[in-house]
C-alpha cells in the first residue's frame, strides 16, 4: 500500500426519496468511520444532472441528503459535509481525467448500459462520463478508502485505473516537480513516485444491498411505482410497520442457518435487513428466529425498524424545516473541502503543463 495519508471519501446522489437501502448500504456505514480517520461526505449534485431533472426538486433533495447525514449521526465538526457543485476542483479534475480515461473503459461500464438502455445514442455525454467525475470526486482529495456498495465496485476499479494511468503517464514530470509520494514497492506498473493513490474499496456489513419489499430479486429503488416496495427515511412509525407487515414472503418458516435462505430471496432480504439494523450477522438472527413463521418475525422486524428509523425521520423533518442551518453546514464543509482539494489541483495543473495565472 502506498504512503498516502488515510482519508475516506464517499457521496450520495440527491435524487429524492431516500430509503432504507441508501441508509443501510451507505449512510449508516459513514458514521463510525468519522472516528477512525479523516472523512469527507459529499452530496453529489453534479451527478444528479446527468439525466433529465427538475432543478427545484434537486435543491430540496440536496437538503434532504444533508439532513440524512446529520440525522444519522455524522458530526460536521468531525467530518466534512458539502455539496459537490460548491467545489470547482471536482469539475476541473474530471476534465483532466476525461483526457486520461479511454473510451473503451467507459464503454464497458454496466451502469451506463443500464441507465441509457436502448436509447444510448440520446444519453447525455455526462451520463457516459459519470465515472470520470466519480474518480475526480475521490482523487481531488487523494482519498485512500471509499465505502461502496456492490453496484459501485466497477466505478471504483475505474478510479484506480485512471489513477494508475495518470501516475504512469506523468511519472517523469511528477518526479521532476517533487510532488509525488514515495511508492514503497515500485514496479513496471507503478513508478517510484505516485501522485494519486490507488483507492481501496470498503465493502462490509450483512446487508450492503437492500432489495425491494415486494420483489426480493430487485434492488430497493425510489423509482419503483409501489411505495410499499421501500421504506423511505422520512416514513412515520405507522408507515414503517405497515410496509414490513405487507412485505412479500413465502409460506415456509425461517431456516436455522443462512444455507436455508438459498432460493428464498424475500426471506433473505428481510433477515438481512434485521441483521443490518441490529448489528448482528444473519446466522445470529436465524439462531433466534429459526423455525419461526413470518407472523412472528415480521412484528419483531417492524419494532426494530421503528426503533432505529423513526427518531431519524423526526430529526430529518426538523432539519428540513431549518434550511439555513443546512446551508451553513454545506458552506462550511465546502470551504474545508476546497482547502484540501485546491493544492492537489494546483499540482495536477503543473503536472499537466498548464500555465498558472501570475
Amino acid at each position: 500500500m502506498n504512503q498516502f495519508q488515510p482519508r475516506v471519501f464517499s457521496g450520495v446522489q440527491p435524487t429524492g426519496n431516500l430509503h432504507l437501502g441508501n441508509y443501510l448500504g451507505a449512510i449508516s456505514r459513514f458514521v463510525p468511520l468519522q472516528d477512525e480517520m479523516p472523512t469527507i461526505y459529499c452530496v453529489v449534485d453534479m451527478h444528479a444532472i446527468t439525466v433529465k431533472h427538475d432543478p427545484a426538486a434537486l435543491t430540496v433533495a440536496t437538503r434532504e441528503v444533508t439532513a440524512a447525514y446529520l440525522a444519522a449521526g455524522i458530526d460536521p465538526k468531525k467530518a466534512i459535509i458539502f455539496n459537490q457543485s460548491q467545489v470547482r476542483e471536482h469539475a476541473e479534475l474530471a476534465w483532466i481525467f476525461n483526457c486520461v480515461a479511454r473510451m473503451g473503459w467507459l464503454s464497458r461500464m454496466t451502469q451506463f448500459k443500464e441507465k441509457a438502455g436502448k436509447n444510448r445514442e440520446n444519453a447525455s455525454v455526462g451520463l457516459f462520463a459519470y465515472p470520470t467525475l466519480m474518480a475526480a470526486d475521490i482523487l481531488a482529495y487523494r482519498a485512500t478508502h471509499v465505502p461502496v456498495g456492490d453496484d459501485q465496485k466497477q466505478h471504483l476499479e475505474l478510479t484506480r485505473d485512471i489513477a494508475q494511468k495518470f501516475n504512469n503517464d506523468f511519472a517523469e514530470r511528477i518526479a521532476e516537480l517533487g510532488v509525488g509520494v514515495p511508492n514503497p514497492a515500485p514496479s513496471p506498473e507503478l513508478p517510484g513516485e505516485l501522485f494519486f493513490p490507488l483507492t481501496e474499496p470498503m465493502i462490509a456489513g450483512p446487508a450492503t444491498r437492500i432489495m425491494s419489499l415486494r420483489d426480493g430479486t430487485k434492488k430497493m429503488s425510489k423509482s419503483d411505482p409501489s411505495d410499499l416496495s421501500r421504506i423511505n427515511l422520512r416514513d412515520t412509525a405507522d408507515e414503517i410497520s405497515k410496509k414490513i407487515r405487507k412485505a412479500k414472503t413465502d409460506p415456509e418458516p425461517l431456516p436455522g442457518d443462512t444455507g436455508g435462505l438459498a432460493d428464498r430471496a424475500e426471506a433473505a432480504n428481510l433477515v438481512g435487513i434485521y441483521a443490518a439494523l441490529s448489528g448482528r450477522t444473519k446466522d445470529e438472527v436465524l439462531s433466534d428466529f429459526g423455525g419461526q413463521p413470518f407472523s412472528v418475525f415480521k412484528p419483531a422486524l417492524a419494532d426494530l425498524a421503528v426503533e432505529k428509523l423513526a427518531p431519524m425521520a423526526d430529526e430529518m423533518n426538523r432539519l428540513m424545516a431549518a434550511p439555513d442551518h443546512i446551508h451553513a453546514v454545506l458552506r462550511d464543509g465546502a470551504e474545508r473541502a476546497s482547502a484540501i482539494a485546491e493544492p492537489i489541483l494546483h499540482d495536477a495543473r503543473r503536472i499537466c503543463g498548464f500555465l498558472e495565472r501570475r
